[in-house]
């Protein structure tokens, strides 16, 4: 072995981090666990069936190019249900050069990050916001300006005064990331007047917004708001988009859509990252969407998720204890709600006596770009059964207000015998 392994380490290596969910979902794995803390999909919405007569006809009929080497741009069919698709639901029109196929949308990150970061440079997130992103935009040496959310999404008041600092130090952001329907971690949607706004300083600043979409098809109630990318059409905006969530995520399949000239430098940064997105998973799904599958999957996880997620709400209502400073969000889609816990209390040492307590979540720091988010956590509705997020918010309540009475007891509130 080198004796300096350390020192032979880039320095975006040495800067990088495990991610904190990844770690700590090590930590779910007991059967006994009902875990909130993953974001995954469930699995008796995945159209098994449907995929695997695919599977056998794409073999059959085009088996001799769909298991060769494919254009890093992507599948030409792909694209072109893509298109149609984005015309459809999102009144965007496209052409082939806007469009690049990724292996999810996880990969797009990275691309980003190294497409337009360099050590140092100054990136405006949420705060909080999705681990991926920020894992991602860190390993490239980004220093991330958190701006909080409120009900209507990022707070286009604070994101003014950090865009207005970092001119005043000659500097711009390297872009502006968002996650504006059903936002992760928060849940929470950027409404339309907020996104124009969002425009107008990005415009007013000459920055980049990077538009992350993985939820927006999973709306459960409520009107749907026009995409950030459809509000412009100059090409300020990317955006990132994901078959994870609306389809399944085995297929790690996604998508940009971009000024052509930035989709050509991604390109090339595809290229070096591992040549091109799988042919074959690519003809999976295109033979799924010309087939007119896909709206109807997308019909079936609504069904389930929206059910689930009314099932975590009541619980809460029901079983959550009634301390200030105590709440959660009410999304209107996506998959996950937010926490946030009395201030005494640190949902760190909290998942430590959940996991005792068999179940399980996610800690808000691993959201937040600063690190020092203390009393939040994130739940997941759409993997756990019905049963188990009554059973498992049962569980958290209780944790919870032990928590509380402990605090209580050492603070000297109660007396102890």
């Amino acid at each position: 072995m080198v004796s300096d392994l350390q020192g032979l380490f880039s320095t975006n290596a040495r800067g990088m981090k495990k991610s904190i969910i990844r770690e700590l979902l090590k930590l779910t794995r007991r059967p006994e666990v009902i875990s909130f803390a993953g974001g995954l999909p469930d699995p008796n919405a995945f159209p098994i069936k449907e995929v695997g007569e695919i599977v056998l006809d794409v073999l059959a009929r085009e088996g001799k190019i769909v298991l060769q080497y494919s254009p890093t741009e992507g599948d030409p069919k792909l694209k072109d249900e893509l298109i149609a698709y984005h015309e459809q639901e999102n009144g965007i029109k496209l052409n082939p050069d806007n469009i690049l196929v990724t292996v999810a949308s996880q990969q797009a990150l990275d691309l980003v990050g190294k497409c337009f970061i360099d050590i140092g440079d100054p990136v405006i997130v949420g705060q909080p916001t999705y681990v991926g992103g920020l894992s991602a935009f860190h390993n490239y040496g980004a220093r991330m300006i958190g701006v909080p959310l409120d009900e209507g999404g990022m707070r286009m008041d604070l994101l003014e005064l950090e865009l207005k600092k970092l001119k005043q130090a000659g500097k711009r952001p390297k872009f502006i990331y968002v996650i504006p329907d059903f936002q992760n971690p928060a849940g929470l949607t950027m409404n339309e007047e907020r996104r124009r706004e969002l425009l107008k300083l990005a415009r007013e600043y000459d920055s980049l917004i990077v538009e992350d979409s993985p939820y927006r098809e999973l709306r459960y109630e409520g009107e749907s708001v026009k995409t950030i990318y459809a509000l412009d059409g100059t090409g300020q905006v990317l955006g990132l988009h994901t078959f994870s969530k609306i389809l399944f995520p085995g297929m790690r399949l996604g998508w940009v859509i971009g000024d052509e000239a930035v989709i050509q430098k991604l390109v090339t940064a595809k290229q070096a990252t591992d040549l091109c997105t799988p042919a074959f998973t690519q003809a999976i799904v295109a033979e799924f969407m010309s087939r007119n599958l896909l709206s109807k999957v997308i019909d079936n996880v609504k069904s389930i998720y929206s059910e689930k997620m009314a099932i975590m709400l009541g619980a809460l209502d029901d079983y959550m204890p009634d301390l200030a400073g105590l709440s959660w969000t009410r999304p209107e889609g996506g998959l996950f709600l937010w926490v946030t816990l009395p201030t005494h209390m640190n949902s760190e040492e909290l998942f430590y006596e959940a996991i005792e307590s068999n179940v399980a979540f996610v800690i808000g720091s691993a959201f937040d770009c600063t690190g020092e988010e203390t009393n939040t956590m994130r739940l997941n509705f759409s993997f756990p059964s019905k049963d188990d997020i009554v059973e498992g918010i049962k569980r958290l309540a209780k944790v919870i207000e032990k928590s509380d009475l402990s605090h209580r007891k050492s603070g000297g509130i109660i007396a102890t015998p």
